[in-house]
Order: structure tokens, then C-alpha cells, then sequence
């Protein structure tokens, strides 16, 4: 029988068969790839069809082109469904699928039958024309539309292949042009395919000038108003180490969602190599960009700092457990395989953790070990210090071991502490041995060149012995660190630890850096603080004394071993034996040294001044229950202050200011000297001086500051002129921080200093002086929601501040932006709002809301209304300020009918010409009427008038001339002179009323450019 000829493929059958297959895959994913094969063989049997055109010359691809007019005619029932619409999610996943499929096919399809490149095929002219139907949409009206169509060029562009160059441009360029639209759902589909197609862009090909595709992302990652966009951003960018600060620096991006997907799909996605195969794993590159190891050291601070300090907990959960895997793959799987014990792997593994990071700076390993250790629970529970452990102590076996025992004491795993520990005596052997090889270290170093050449430069070797030297002071620190913790119930143990710091802290070798370690265990050893301060002295004198020292205590001298001496006749109460006495020797008069032996002097004092700050820093006790430190007051500390090396005369006065603290008498005599030596003191001693000041003030706050204190007015006046006349940014700010201390404390409650402080942080002089506005914006709030006395005051201080600001405001003509009256009339109403108080006490604060502060603010603001100095934007400003203020329901009769009669008169007397604000203060009026109907209901002026109390106020309203109806308001002029809002003149406007106030300090208005 012969075969049956098939008939031939209709075309008009294609309207009937595709939407079948869209009608399959938008009701479920599971047959995509079974209709990929169907839509896929009406696709070829469709492109068979073709007619001959100009006698045969060229066809006409009647079929192809009949079969993507369908396709598109589906497309086009998708394109306006909403973002959401699971039916049309399956149709763009589908038509992104069938890019890929045919892609496929094609690429086969030119393998198998050898095509030249130029011979274009079905399925390239079918995604060259689809993608050109979907760019006309780009620009459509619909947002939905445009939301659609970028969706699919994004789901699609990664399968495209090849295309020409003129499809490439338009492509680019549309796509460029939707990361500007204005609907986020669109500019997020817009960042995902430019992000995919940037992989196939050649900057070299670029005009001058022209940002890239990748630079034009990571801009949007940045900068879009949009999280969605930017997390697009962030999970599309091409991951490689160009890309990486950008990536980093959403660490501190405002959503807490982006900034943990830094964490989880980022950085730790990309630790390892993302294809790790078996040869990949045995090639030599098994580091991915993100590795602990292929960053760089102050990258993985960046991570850690941000991460750990985070305010949202998922994203610290993140950081940490990152963390925990940088410890495990920061070391290599080769030199794992050679580890023998459980334990023996898990300490090598957090030592090479611990060589990422900085040791000495802030604590950022600290915090990284920490979190370790807090999240590895397995980590934590195999750390087991043996004793070969201790024989060679590093930076970082030091470091984990004091890390890990503090750790323990924070948890109170006494067991592990137990096992863990070592013994007092073992402990002080191996600080003998570290303390000793730094002594010789040092010791071996060259001494520095007394005249070096300014061309020279060090050597590597120096540079890795000054490298070594750090590295065991810091490993000899963390052991005196470690050794606060022991049981010190052994008091042979006890003994040897005693005599072992105390030959440290004689010794001239001992870097200063490790005084104050030194100093922590002594005092932990001392029973006393008076046992403490007379091993000090003792100390002290014998670095003074100029008798010949024993060659074993000179410099470079270690610490010997154990002194054979009878406890019972040679030793202390505290169980150190007893120096022997030495003769002393007068020292020789300053006129007789060489500069060799001043030199050696003034490096003692030096020395000897550390140590007395350290001690005193760490003395609670009054001056007068430690007699030894008169001694070295008269003798070392009050000649270095009279010293003119800046070194001497700083540690001289800083010393000086910590006796003070623990001294009344002492701090009341020599508080002027300190105030003098602000007025001439360089910034450094300036900063130093200052803070010795705000110490004294705040511990002896009722002998300077105290109701019945003298100094208080001249104290307050003088920090006001230093802060007016003070024009370097730091010393500005810790002025600021001192006195925002002093109010917080309510040790200083004048107007004018509260005045002062909202002048400075809202002035345009202090921009740049970002730790002064960060002290400020805490300051504000806190200080006026901590009590109602304090929103009393800001309430007071609004009106005399908004009239020298408005007239501020005009005259300035500086480079950078001021703040607008309006935006501080805003401040003001957020700082005086008793709901705001009551939610940020926490309770504290009772019956807040019943708080009628805003009332009286009211009220001052609409008698301030009846001034003729404000201008139209002022006065506008003002009005809209009333209807943000909170009314009470409970609240005196008296003040809410003298605030009505305020606003009757001021809209018959006085009403503003403005339209917004004549409608605020309509408004304002109406909602007080409604809101007090009650009180308001038998309101009388007359009977009002009546009352003695109201005769000021009613002086004050008969006063007022009203505006005439033909009144021009002047336009405010705009003057050439600019006015500082540091501190001014004005500064006292409402506290001058008062008589018994001295006069304000007289305080200049600054000239020139703006800083």
C-alpha cells in the first residue's frame, strides 16, 4: 500500500493551537517543557511555509512571520495583568524558558548542518522580532505595561545569544532609560536585565565620558529611593572584586533586609568557589572573592564592625554565623588533614582566624572571637588550653586564650574556667620568660640615629623588629590581662605575681604602654588602695633616685628569678621582701647637667608622671585618707606643671586635674589655673584641659556649681565665650559634649546656655563639624523628654530664639544652606510634646498627657503674632506650627480662655495676610472652640478684665494698634552682612529682663568665607 502523503500544515490552525499551549502553562510549571517541544515543532512546521516572491528571486517568510503574530497576540492578553497575577508569572517564565529552548535548537541546528555565521536562522529572526515587539512597550503610558514587558526582556535576555548591533543599542538604551522611571516595580525588572546584559558589554566601545552598564547599577544600588530596587541591585550584580566595595558598603544601608542579604548572599555565597567540581577543588584556586584571605584587612574589619553592630538582630545573626564560617575555611583542607586532635584543630583554626585581623585595633577581633564563640557551640565546648599551649606564647594564642576566659566568666562556666586556667605561679613563669625575651628584644634593637637623614628611610629589617617588639608587648599585655582572673587564694602564687609586676613596673625596660596592664593586676594584689598608692610611690621614688642603680635593675634587665629571702623577717604585710635601703644622693641642680643627663631626667618624670596616672585613675579614696601622695605632689607632679615642654606640663596637668578629683580643697584652688591655661594652650593641651575642667565640674558639682556656689554665673559666662570664640571643630565639639553633660546632669539649668546650644547645632558654621551635630540631635531630645522642667525651659527659649533666627535667616548669604525658621518651629513642637516625653520615659513620667506645655506655647506663639517684625513667611510659619501642637483633655479653664481671647484679637487686630496662614490660624481657633466647647461655653472679656492677675495681659492687648486695611508689608531685605549663629549678643534676650542677672558676655559676629 503506498504511504499516506501528510497534508500540508495549515497556518490559520496556529490561532487554535498556541493559545491551547498558553492556556497549559499558565495553569501549572510542571509542563513547560512538554510544551516547549509542542510549541516548538508548530514553530518549525509554521517557518516550512514560505512564498516566492519577484519570480523566485527571495521568499517570503509568510509562515514564521503568521506564527510570531500569534505569539504575540498571546503575549498581549499578558502584558496588562497586575504584579502578582500567578497566571501571567507562568506565562513569562514560560516564553523566558521557550527563548532558551530554541536557543538550544539553534545551536544544534548550526552544528549539525555546518551554517556560516551570517546565514541567520528561525529561531534568531524570531527572537529578534519578539524582542523589538517587547521594546515597544518599554514607553508605554500603562504601568503595568511597562512593568510587564521589562519583566520579560529580563527573564529572556540571558538566552538571547546573538544579535545585531543595532538591537543591541536600542536594547541598552531603552533599558538605561526605565532605571529613570518612576514606578519601582519597573526600575527593578530594569537594574535585573541590565544587570545580566552588562556581562556582554565592552567599555572600550564606549563614547568618552559614557558610564558603563555596571557603573550605571551600582549607582542605583546606592543612591534609588527604592529597597526593592536596590536589593535587585545587590542580588544581580555581577559578583567579582571590582563590584565588591560597592557591595560592602550596603552593609549600611537603611533597609535591614539588604544589609543582611550582604551577609548571607553574598559574602558568604561567594566564600568559596561558586562551581566547586571535582577538578576545580583540586585546582589551586579554591578561594572564592568574598574568602577571608583574598580580602583585605580592612575589609573584613568593615564587615565585622558593621555587622556586630548592627541595631537589627538578624542582621548580627548573620555577621556571626559568616563568622563561623570564616573559621572554617580559612584554613586550608591540607593542613586540616594534619591536625591529630579534635582540640588540636579547632585552636588552629581560630588562630588563623585570628591573624584576619588587627589585634591592637579598637575591638574588632575581640568582637569577632566573641561571636564565635557565641555562635560555634561546638567551637566553644573543644577549646582546651594543654600544657605545651603555653610554651610558645603568640599575639593570638595570647589573645584567645584571655578572649575565651572571658568569655567563660560571662557565661559562669566554672567548669571551663576550672580546666582552662593555669595556676597563679605556672601563669607568672611564662609572664617572667615573655617579659624577659622583650627586654632582651628591645634590648638588641639599634638605638635610632641622633641626626638621621631626611632622605633615608627604614629598613625592612627595622621595620620587622619594631614589628616583633609589638608583637610580644601585646602577647606580654593579654597575659597581665589573663591574669586579673585568677584565684589568687594561693598566696605563693600570690607572692611570686606580686614581686613579678612590681620588678616590672621598677624596671626602666617596661614599655608604657603596659603600665596601666601592670597596674590592674597590683591593684588586684593590693589589699588596700593605701597598699596600692605606697607601691606606687615606692616605685616612683626609686626611678627618681640618682644613686647608682644594682646592675640587675638597670635598663635592659629582665626579671630574676625568685629571690631566696625569709618570708617572716624580710617581707611585707603583703608578702614582697623588702628593698634594701639604698643611699640617696641629693640630686644634682638642673644648672650642673649635661643635656645627656636632662635628657635622662626628663624621660623619668615622664615615666614617673604615667604611672601616677595610672594609680590615680584608678584610686577611689579622698586625698586626705592618703597622706603618701603629698610626696609626689609637691615633689614631681606641681614642677611638671610649671615645665614648658608640652610633654611634661600635659602629664603635669592631667595628673594634677585626677588629684583634684579626689580632692576638694585642692580642686577649688587650682581650678583657675586650669581655666587659665585654656586661654593660651595649644589644641592638644586645650582638649586635655578642657576635660580635666568638665571632670572637676561634674564630681564637685556643688562647690562650682551648686545653688549657693559664687562661681556658677562666671563659670557659665566663661564656657559661653570659649564656645563663641573657639573655631577648631574639635575643640568646638568636646565643649559641647562637657556642656550638654552639665544640663543633662542638671547642674546648669541658665535659658542662655540652652539657647546657645540650639543656635550651634543649627547653624550653618557647624555643618561640617559632624561630631558636634551627632552629640547635638541625641542631646535634644533626651534632655527635653527626661523631665517636664526641661520642656518648660525649651518652651521658654522658642520665641526669643525664633526672633533671632527670622532675622538671621534673611541676612544670610553664605555658601552653605541654613536651616528655615520653619524647620526649627518643627523641632520645637516635636521637643515639647508631652506624648513624645511620656513614650520615651518609658513610663517614668506620670500623667504626661495631661501636660498642657503645648498650651503655653501656644500662647507665647500667638503674642508673638501681634509683632509687626515678623515677615509673611514667618508669620506663616508660626501659624502652621499651632494646628501640630498637642491639646490636653484636661486642662486649667484660665489658660484656655486667655489663649481664646489671644486669637480673637489677633484676628480682629492683627490677622495675618497671608491666605495659609490666616487659614492655620482659622483653624487652629476652630478646633480649640470644639476641643473646649465646655470651658468656653459662659466666656466673658468683660468679667476677665475684672481680674487682677489678667491686668498685664490686657495692658499688653490695649496696646496693640490695628492694621490698617490699606498696609503694605515691607519685602524682607536681604542684607550683605552675615550674621553668626554661634553664640551673639542676643544670646541673654529673655534672661535679661530679669535684674539680678549679670549682663551677657559680649560675643562678636564672625566675617568672611563660610566655612
Amino acid at each position: 500500500m503506498p504511504a499516506r502523503t501528510p497534508a500540508p500544515f495549515d497556518l490559520d490552525s496556529l490561532k487554535q493551537a498556541l493559545p491551547k499551549i498558553f492556556d497549559q502553562a499558565q495553569t501549572t510549571a510542571a509542563n513547560h517543557q512538554k510544551n516547549f517541544v509542542a510549541l516548538y515543532k508548530l514553530h518549525s512546521d509554521a517557518a516550512a511555509i514560505t512564498q516566492s516572491v519577484e519570480n523566485g528571486k527571495s521568499l517570503k517568510l509568510t509562515g514564521e512571520r503568521a506564527f510570531e503574530d500569534v505569539f504575540q497576540d498571546m503575549m498581549m492578553r499578558v502584558l496588562p495583568l497586575k504584579k502578582g497575577t500567578t497566571v501571567a508569572d507562568r506565562i513569562v517564565k514560560f516564553t523566558a524558558g521557550y527563548t532558551k529552548f530554541i536557543t538550544e535548537k539553534n545551536l544544534e541546528e548550526r552544528k549539525k548542518n555546518n551554517l556560516p555565521e551570517d546565514n541567520e536562522t528561525t529561531s534568531e529572526r524570531f527572537l529578534s522580532h519578539f524582542v523589538r515587539f517587547l521594546l515597544k512597550g518599554c514607553t508605554a503610558k500603562d504601568k503595568v505595561v511597562r512593568f510587564r514587558v521589562i519583566q520579560c526582556i529580563a527573564d529572556t535576555i540571558s538566552h538571547l545569544g546573538e544579535i545585531d548591533e543595532d538591537l543591541y543599542t536600542n536594547l541598552r538604551a531603552t533599558l538605561l532609560d526605565r532605571l529613570r522611571d518612576k514606578e519601582p516595580t519597573v526600575r527593578t525588572q530594569a537594574v535585573i536585565a541590565l544587570s545580566r546584559l552588562s556581562y556582554s558589554e565592552d567599555p572600550s566601545e564606549l563614547a568618552d565620558g559614557e558610564p558603563t552598564i555596571l557603573e550605571t547599577i551600582l549607582d542605583a544600588m546606592a543612591y534609588d529611593s527604592s529597597p526593592d530596587v536596590r536589593r535587585a541591585a545587590l542580588l544581580n550584580i555581577p559578583p567579582n572584586p571590582q563590584t565588591l566595595p560597592a557591595l560592602l558598603a550596603r552593609t549600611r544601608d537603611v533597609d535591614a533586609s539588604i544589609r543582611k542579604l550582604v551577609y548571607t548572599s553574598v559574602l558568604e555565597k561567594y566564600c568559596l568557589p561558586t562551581d566547586r567540581t571535582p577538578a576545580a577543588a583540586t585546582a589551586a584556586s579554591t578561594v572564592g572573592f568574598t574568602h577571608p584571605r583574598a580580602l583585605t584587612i580592612a575589609q573584613r574589619e568593615l564587615i565585622v564592625r558593621n555587622g556586630l553592630g548592627d541595631r537589627e538582630e538578624s542582621v548580627k545573626a548573620a555577621a556571626r554565623k559568616l563568622l563561623g564560617a570564616w573559621v572554617d575555611v580559612v584554613r586550608s583542607d591540607a593542613a586540616k588533614k594534619e591536625d591529630g586532635v579534635k582540640s588540636e584543630g579547632v585552636i588552629e583554626d581560630m588562630i588563623a582566624f585570628l591573624k584576619l585581623f588587627d589585634l591592637t585595633e579598637d575591638t574588632i577581633a575581640e568582637d569577632a572571637l566573641s561571636a564565635v564563640l557565641e555562635h560555634r557551640v561546638d567551637i566553644y565546648q573543644h577549646i582546651e588550653f594543654e600544657e605545651d599551649y603555653w610554651t610558645s606564647i603568640t599575639p593570638e594564642r595570647a589573645f584567645l586564650a584571655r578572649v575565651f576566659i572571658d568569655k567563660c566568666i560571662a557565661k559562669d562556666d566554672t567548669h571551663k574556667i576550672d580546666s582552662t586556667l593555669p595556676v597563679v605561679t605556672a601563669l607568672a613563669f611564662r609572664i617572667q620568660d615573655a617579659y624577659n625575651a622583650l627586654v632582651q628584644h628591645i634590648s638588641a634593637l639599634p638605638s635610632p640615629s641622633p641626626s638621621p637623614s631626611p632622605s633615608s628611610s627604614p629598613s625592612p629589617l627595622d621595620d620587622d623588629a619594631q614589628e616583633a617588639r609589638l608583637d610580644r608587648e601585646f602577647a606580654l599585655g593579654e597575659l597581665l590581662r589573663l591574669a586579673l582572673n585568677l584565684d589568687y587564694g594561693d598566696e605563693i602564687g600570690r607572692r611570686k605575681m606580686f614581686q613579678l609586676v612590681r620588678g616590672m613596673l621598677s624596671a626602666d625596660a617596661l614599655p608604657e604602654a603596659l603600665l596601666a596592664r601592670c597596674l590592674d593586676v597590683l591593684r588586684v594584689l593590693s589589699p588596700s588602695e593605701r597598699d596600692l598608692i605606697r607601691v606606687v610611690v615606692e616605685v616612683v621614688h626609686e626611678l627618681r633616685d640618682p644613686a647608682d642603680p644594682d646592675p640587675a635593675e638597670g635598663e635592659g634587665a629582665g626579671v630574676k628569678e625568685d629571690v631566696d629571702v625569709d618570708v617572716d623577717d624580710e617581707a611585707t604585710e603583703m608578702g614582697s621582701p623588702r628593698r634594701p635601703q639604698r643611699q640617696v644622693q641629693l640630686p644634682k641642680p638642673v644648672a650642673e647637667m649635661s643635656p645627656e643627663e636632662k635628657a635622662r631626667m626628663d624621660a623619668v618624670d615622664l615615666r614617673c608622671l604615667a604611672l601616677c596616672i595610672g594609680m590615680l585613675e584608678r584610686v577611689n579614696g579622698t586625698f586626705e585618707e592618703n597622706s603618701t601622695l603629698e610626696g609626689i605632689l609637691g615633689e614631681l607632679i606641681i614642677p611638671a606643671v610649671k615645665r614648658r615642654e608640652m610633654a611634661l606640663r600635659e602629664k603635669g596637668l592631667v595628673s594634677l586635674g585626677l588629684c583634684c578629683l579626689i580632692a576638694r580643697r585642692m580642686a577649688l584652688s587650682s581650678f583657675q589655673l586650669f581655666l587659665s591655661q585654656v586661654q593660651t594652650a595649644p589644641e592638644v593641651l586645650k582638649t586635655r584641659v578642657l576635660q580635666i575642667i568638665f571632670d572637676i565640674l561634674m564630681v564637685h558639682e556643688g562647690a562650682f556649681l551648686g545653688p549657693g556656689s559664687p562661681h556658677g554665673e562666671r563659670i557659665v559666662e566663661f564656657l559661653l565665650q570659649l564656645l563663641e570664640a573657639e573655631e577648631r571643630e574639635r575643640v568646638q565639639a568636646l565643649l559641647v559634649v562637657g556642656i550638654a553633660k552639665l544640663m543633662l546632669a542638671g547642674m546648669v539649668t541658665d535659658e542662655r546656655v540652652l539657647q546657645t546650644l540650639v543656635l550651634v547645632f543649627i547653624s550653618p558654621e557647624t555643618a561640617s563639624n559632624q561630631p558636634l551635630r551627632q552629640c547635638l540631635s541625641y542631646f535634644f531630645p533626651v534632655y527635653a523628654y527626661s523631665s517636664a522642667a526641661n520642656q518648660q525651659r525649651m518652651r521658654k527659649i522658642f520665641i526669643p530664639l525664633y526672633e533671632r533666627l527670622t532675622k538671621a535667616y534673611h541676612e544670610w548669604d553664605g555658601e552653605d544652606e541654613m536651616v528655615t525658621p520653619a524647620q526649627v518651629a518643627l523641632m520645637f513642637v516635636d521637643w515639647t510634646d508631652p506624648t513624645r516625653a511620656a513614650a520615651a520615659a518609658k513610663g517614668l513620667r506620670k500623667d504626661s498627657e495631661k501636660d498642657p506645655i503645648h498650651l503655653d506655647l501656644a500662647t507665647d506663639i500667638v503674642r508673638a503674632l501681634f509683632s509687626v517684625d515678623y515677615d509673611k513667611e514667618d508669620k506663616k510659619a508660626l501659624c502652621q506650627m499651632l494646628g501640630k501642637l498637642y491639646l490636653p483633655d484636661e486642662v486649667d479653664d484660665d489658660k484656655v480662655r486667655i489663649l481664646k481671647l489671644l486669637l480673637s484679637n489677633l484676628r480682629t487686630r492683627r490677622p495675618p495676610r497671608d491666605t495659609a496662614a490666616k487659614n492655620a490660624l482659622v483653624k487652629f481657633d476652630a478646633a480649640l472652640s470644639k476641643k473646649y466647647e465646655r470651658q468656653l461655653a459662659n466666656f466673658s472679656e468683660d468679667e476677665f478684665r475684672k481680674l487682677e492677675e489678667l491686668r498685664e495681659l490686657f495692658e499688653f492687648l490695649d496696646d496693640i494698634i490695628p492694621d490698617e486695611d490699606d498696609h503694605e508689608e515691607e519685602p524682607p531685605r536681604k542684607g550683605r552682612k552675615r550674621r553668626s549663629l554661634s553664640v551673639a549678643t542676643e544670646t541673654t534676650t529673655s534672661a535679661a529682663t530679669s535684674g539680678d542677672r549679670s549682663p551677657p558676655p559680649s560675643l562678636r559676629h564672625r566675617k568672611g568665607k563660610a566655612k
